[in-house]
């Protein structure tokens, strides 16, 4: 059902695993996370639309399946590479409708877990 959005609206992406020169290929909406408590993000407070970690949220189909990233996985855009803090599948009735996840921006080679 959400496919058809992913396909016209959202922005070329890959999600590549560790390892992996060359990812799988998906459209998702990618954009700044702009609240005052993040309580997804540690509990860290900051003033409403200032972002110093680099935090954003990612929406994308169902698969590939970015909930079972392991380290150095990441969602590439544009140029960007994002690090996925945490991910969680949306379901409609028993099926994955979308999942959504909170992404870091960071480098390319930056493979580190926190």
């Amino acid at each position: 059902m959400t496919g058809g959005l992913f396909e016209k609206y959202g922005r070329e992406c890959e999600f590549i695993t560790s390892g992996d020169a060359q990812g799988d290929a998906m459209k998702a909406f990618i954009s700044p996370l702009r609240y005052k408590n993040k309580m997804y993000l540690y509990g860290v407070n900051t003033e409403i639309g200032f972002n110093p970690e680099g935090y954003y949220l990612y929406i994308g189909p169902p698969s590939p399946d970015i909930t079972r990233a392991q380290g150095g996985a990441r969602i590439v855009c544009d140029g960007e590479a994002y690090r996925i803090d945490r991910a969680e599948k949306v379901y409609l009735g028993g099926s994955v409708f979308h999942i959504w996840a909170v992404i870091r921006k960071t480098s390319e080679g930056d493979d580190a877990v926190e």
